[in-house]
């Protein structure tokens, strides 16, 4: 199925309010493409729930540091709008970085800290560029929702909160992680690994089931639960934990006593890969790949 690509951003505000005018219900997808099925299922749970689907691919430089991978991130324009074509989106938003951001831009959103916990302790500045693109896509394409992969946890509750704060009309959709069938969550980054590597990358979700089966066995001590954490990616000679926490979903604040809502969070360097995931203790939605659980 052919896709509308486009690249102005006036002529996707247009057309995306042109539809709205005729009463439909209009999804967003940010993405940076490379899409694989996580991104995907964002886009399918938009076209179910909406008339519309826009998905943006930009890979946004702002939110990456010197040294980090902006030069070498997969670029595939080409088969990611067709795959979205397949998908069902409407129409995909492709701009030129000096589109986004033309000579003279100087306007960041800047929000307080909630950006200095887990990733942002490592990766100063990356939640400014973050949000900032979020917000200048919520303009051009000002859709009723806006679809996010809970496997970027951090990243989805600072959205929600930028739009709370900020009055943006738009329902801040997070959606369940998508995992390999050894429960890799699909990122993008994963083509980095080597098989080695591969292989030892399941230490991120191990460490996390691992952590919540205790808990389902009546443990609630975060400090125990941490230790286990730890232990299990320690068993991975490939891997080096950058940071391993459980955390108020809302405020991000680590907590003494876990309770349902807690969220593990944990990043993992591979070499020069670093991937990150997380887990709540409750209920846990995940979608794995190739396998019914």
């Amino acid at each position: 199925m052919s896709i509308r690509c486009e690249q102005s951003p006036d002529e996707v505000s247009r057309v995306v309010r042109c539809w709205q005018r005729g009463g439909g219900s209009v999804g967003l997808v940010p993405t940076m493409g490379a899409l694989h099925e996580g991104h995907l299922s964002l886009v399918r749970a938009s076209v179910a729930e909406c008339e519309r689907t826009v998905v943006s691919i930009f890979l946004n430089p702002t939110q990456f540091s010197p040294g980090e991978d902006l030069e070498r991130y997969p670029r595939r324009l080409e088969e990611d709008c067709r795959v979205l074509g397949e998908a069902g989106a409407d129409l995909v938003f492709c701009p030129a970085e000096q589109t986004m951001y033309p000579p003279g831009f100087c306007t960041y959103v800047v929000q307080e800290g909630l950006p200095e916990r887990l990733c942002g302790a490592f990766r100063p500045g990356h939640f400014r560029g973050v949000l900032t693109v979020v917000m200048k896509l919520f303009q051009v394409a000002p859709a009723q929702r806006a679809y996010f992969g809970r496997k970027d946890f951090q990243q989805s509750v600072l959205i929600r909160r930028m739009a709370e704060d900020l009055n943006v009309p738009v329902e801040v959709r997070v959606m369940p992680t998508v995992r390999e069938k050894d429960g890799l969550a699909m990122s993008s980054r994963n083509e980095y690994l080597t098989a080695e590597q591969r292989r030892q990358a399941v230490c991120l979700y191990e460490a996390l089931a691992a952590a919540r089966r205790l808990f389902r066995k009546g443990e609630r001590s975060s400090e125990r639960l941490l230790g286990k954490m730890r232990e299990v990616v320690a068993g991975f000679p490939a891997a080096r934990a950058q940071y391993v926490e459980i955390v108020d979903p809302d405020t991000l604040q680590p907590v003494r006593q876990v309770g349902e809502d807690s969220v593990g969070a944990l990043a993992v360097c591979l070499g020069e890969v670093r991937l990150i995931d997380n887990m709540p203790f409750g209920e846990c939605p995940d979608i794995f790949l190739g396998r019914d659980s």
